[in-house]
């Protein structure tokens, strides 16, 4: 009896109602699809467009797809299926009889031929919350260049996995502005997809016909974990529904290729190790700081592929303690400090011997050039990368309120 009711608790729990409505899910409970009526439609989206039940939203919109037209589809980074690897040139291709445009390619941006009779088009991926995420520079071009020929644009809005009142890391100064970062934000701006397309189309003065469709029971300080929704890796870097969080406490750093970050390991940016690192020096340096949220733990391994493949790594694993006091882009600032003060001479000869177009990339993950002056300039960098904008958050705090949904 008791093995029977920890089954059916167990059921209970894996197929439970999600706690929250996407923006998909109140579109079509809404019958909103009923306002494409006469229209040419465009959908873009990637294997993440699906609703709280995990039906894809392509299949959801062929199955109403009466009084409208499904025209084309556009895809972003990873492709369709969200297989290919990052940066990876992806193609068009047919989807069943409709023409699958890659806006990451050849093409970053729909062209004229691509757009020609559209009416609307629909944006339904999720992203992860962090600006160089390119999902939201795709929606971001997509949106001023339906803007230019009168094409509405509609969101179906989906929640932040880090939640929305994380907000952490640099603003994006104009002259590192690029695919990696197109809007003036902080690295973890602490927005769904809906409220950012309206920050960006107020701010920048778009004049895109934007609609958002929002999510219903979702609020600000919820993570994902906590939604009652299924996780479906947002790419192939990003398996865990945790992962987002991780992706800004290292990934930075991955940039420099100083480390390893678990890229070609099991635990994708959620270690940080190299073979010339000493684990428990690394680790007690760490701890030391007394983050908040954080906590670091000696960790060793050797990975598949990338930087260091095939030796013996060592360094730490990054373990959250507290979800809601952790920040990412602190940690990830603080993890170089550390290695500089620590391996001076290592850090400053890797980075110098670091090819300028890497550099380069840095800088526009990063927002700015002044995070790599600190980091070869001085000998302490931690703390002062980490307070680096730190009032110009604040103001970002305050222009982002008339935007926010929930």
């Amino acid at each position: 009896m008791r093995y029977l009711s920890l089954c059916l608790l167990l059921w209970g729990v894996l197929f439970a109602e999600p706690k929250i409505q996407l923006g998909v899910d109140v579109f079509f409970q809404e019958e909103r699809y009923l306002d494409l009526k006469g229209k040419k439609v465009a959908l873009l989206t990637n294997h993440t467009g699906v609703d709280g039940q995990q039906k894809p939203t392509l299949e959801l919109l062929q199955q109403v797809e009466k009084d409208f037209k499904i025209v084309a589809l556009f895809s972003p980074e990873h492709g369709l299926t969200g297989v290919a690897y990052a940066a990876e040139n992806v193609g068009h291709k047919k989807e069943g009889k409709v023409q699958c445009y890659s806006l990451h390619g050849n093409y970053r941006r729909p062209t004229p031929e691509m757009l020609k009779g559209i009416d609307v088009i629909i944006y339904d991926i999720q992203e992860i919350g962090c600006r160089s995420y390119t999902y939201a520079t795709t929606l971001f071009y997509v949106m001023e260049e339906a803007a230019k020929r009168g094409i509405e644009v509609m969101v179906l809005d989906r929640p932040n996995p880090m939640g929305g009142l994380l907000v952490d890391g640099p603003m994006l100064h104009d002259d590192s502005r690029s695919f990696l970062g197109y809007v003036n934000v902080p690295y973890c701006h602490g927005m769904t997809i809906g409220e950012l397309a309206r920050f960006f189309n107020e701010e920048y003065r778009v004049k895109c016909r934007l609609k958002v469709v929002p999510l219903q029971g979702w609020k600000r300080e919820m993570t994902f974990q906590e939604t009652g929704l299924v996780w479906i890796p947002t790419s192939p870097q990003i398996p865990e529904a945790d992962t987002p969080f991780f992706y800004p406490a290292t990934g930075l750093l991955g940039e420099l290729q100083l480390v390893s970050i678990g890229i070609g390991y099991t635990l994708p940016f959620k270690v940080v190790g190299a073979p010339w690192i000493d684990a428990k020096a690394f680790v007690k340096a760490l701890n030391l700081q007394k983050l908040k949220g954080v906590k670091f733990l000696p960790f060793h391994f050797k990975p598949y592929f990338g930087p260091y493949k095939g030796e013996e790594c060592h360094g730490v694993r990054i373990l959250i303690t507290d979800a809601k006091q952790f920040r990412p882009v602190s940690i990830d600032y603080m993890i170089m400090g550390v290695l500089k003060s620590l391996y001076p001479q290592e850090v400053v000869k890797r980075l110098k011997a670091l090819p300028e177009k890497k550099r380069a990339l840095f800088c526009k993950a990063n927002g700015n050039t002044d995070i790599l002056n600190l980091l070869l300039q001085e000998k302490y960098p931690g703390w002062k990368m980490v307070s680096f904008e730190k009032e110009e958050r604040k103001a970002f705090l305050e222009k982002r309120q008339k935007y926010l949904l929930y």
